[in-house]
């Protein structure tokens, strides 16, 4: 029987998720919080892209130790205290160049996966 799609888990390539992360901040003008953030993948995706905490909050240390996210102490909506990111300057310049090479890896993937 084939899987229910909603139910179907979706393989990231390898650094996708720090770029997507990236993306959210910076089309987000206000800070988000990690689960703010799961969120707006989720919901901008339709529900395809599905981030564990597992994942996402090891990304983003890494990404604030590269210094392209800054965090912050801040309250959340519901008065709970949490860790805000924003993209940094060298996180816009670290963005565009992963959306470049990403993109240029999508067109070679695409040629390969065309008819003949």
């Amino acid at each position: 029987m084939g899987r229910d799609k909603s139910r179907q888990k979706t393989e990231m390539l390898p650094g996708t998720l720090e770029m997507l992360i990236l993306k959210s901040l910076e089309r987000n003008a206000e800070p988000m919080h990690g689960y703010g953030i799961t969120l707006y993948l989720r919901q901008i995706s339709k529900d395809v892209l599905q981030v564990e905490e597992g994942s996402l909050y090891p990304a983003l240390q890494r990404l604030a130790v590269k210094g392209w996210v800054k965090a912050e102490w801040g309250q959340s909506d519901n008065n709970r205290r949490a860790r805000f990111y924003k993209l940094t300057p060298a996180g816009r310049k670290q963005l565009r160049q992963e959306v470049a090479d990403f993109e240029r890896l999508l067109e070679a993937i695409m040629l390969v996966m065309r008819p003949a």
